[in-house]
């Protein structure tokens, strides 16, 4: 019987197992080791760490984790979770079943990236979705944002602080006339003419054929969390204007009592930084809930 299962051991999940281990409690972290920024090769923004590859980022904390003798590490799959306070299972997909007094999902997100050709194979690499981890590097150069609706007209206002911005509303929404006004006010480049595909680092091709080349392209894709978990053990779920998170009040409880939630699929916005800092809360609360 392990006090805590983390689920989840990418940024979130480690930072929560850290304060649960110094506590000397005994941590069972499983992980796919699917990190959402596996594609990048650089992290932003993150004090101290600004510019190291993420995936080192990783192998430093997990190395750091290893180092307490309560923890035990596997790698896999958690396929279904079950049980309620002081007493919840978890299996994975090599059939082995663990038990334990307290569970945490920081299972991350899947990204549901625009249906554009070559975009996905530029995620994370030249099609990002935070300015603010990615803007700067940029350099002021020309920036596209690709529209999946509404609300991408704050994030074309946004990056308008790190280069001149093209909307492109790729068929998302059509803009009102006081939306029209508002982008001409700040200078952004409105394109109601669909995308076809991306080639080269950021170039844009057309659905009539003309090509725009771009230092970088932002689009927000809708989240989910990227394992079923939450929903097999009936943890209420929330929509937000970014996808759908699992629910939890302040101390990051889900609606499961004892069952606990932290990192990208249970808070908005998404950084690394409130990633770790979403997790470090996390593990404080759940060692609370072990003590009283």
């Amino acid at each position: 019987m392990h006090d805590v299962i983390v689920v989840g051991g990418a940024y979130a999940g480690m930072a929560a197992a850290l304060q649960l281990l110094r506590a000397r409690r005994r941590v069972l972290v499983i992980d796919a080791g699917l990190r959402r920024n596996r594609f990048s090769r650089a992290s932003h923004g993150l004090l101290g760490q600004d510019g190291v590859d993420p995936a080192e980022l990783a192998r430093t904390a997990r190395r750091q984790l290893e180092a307490y003798p309560t923890l035990q590490w596997i790698e896999g799959e958690a396929q279904s979770a079950a049980g309620a306070r002081d007493d919840f299972t978890v299996s994975t997909a090599a059939g082995a079943l663990h038990r334990g007094r307290r569970l945490l999902l920081a299972l991350g997100v899947s990204d549901e990236l625009p249906a554009i050709e070559g975009l996905a194979e530029r995620w994370g690499r030249s099609v990002f979705h935070c300015p603010y981890c990615d803007g700067y590097e940029l350099d002021r150069g020309r920036i596209g944002v690709i529209a999946t609706g509404p609300m991408s007209v704050h994030q074309a206002l946004m990056a308008t602080e790190w280069g001149a911005v093209t909307l492109f509303t790729h068929a998302s929404f059509v803009p009102d006339t006081a939306t029209r006004a508002e982008l001409a006010a700040h200078a952004i480049a409105l394109e109601e003419t669909p995308l076809a595909r991306l080639e080269g680092h950021a170039d844009v091709v057309l659905a009539d054929g003309r090509r725009l080349a771009f230092a970088g392209l932002f689009t927000a894709p809708r989240n989910r969390p990227a394992s079923k978990l939450a929903e097999c053990l009936g943890c209420a779920l929330e929509e937000t204007p970014f996808g759908t998170q699992i629910g939890t009040n302040e101390a990051k409880e889900t609606s499961i009592p004892g069952a606990f939630a932290c990192g990208d699929a249970a808070r908005v916005p998404h950084s690394l930084t409130l990633a770790i800092a979403d997790g470090a809360w996390a593990g404080m609360q759940l060692h609370r809930s072990l003590v009283f």
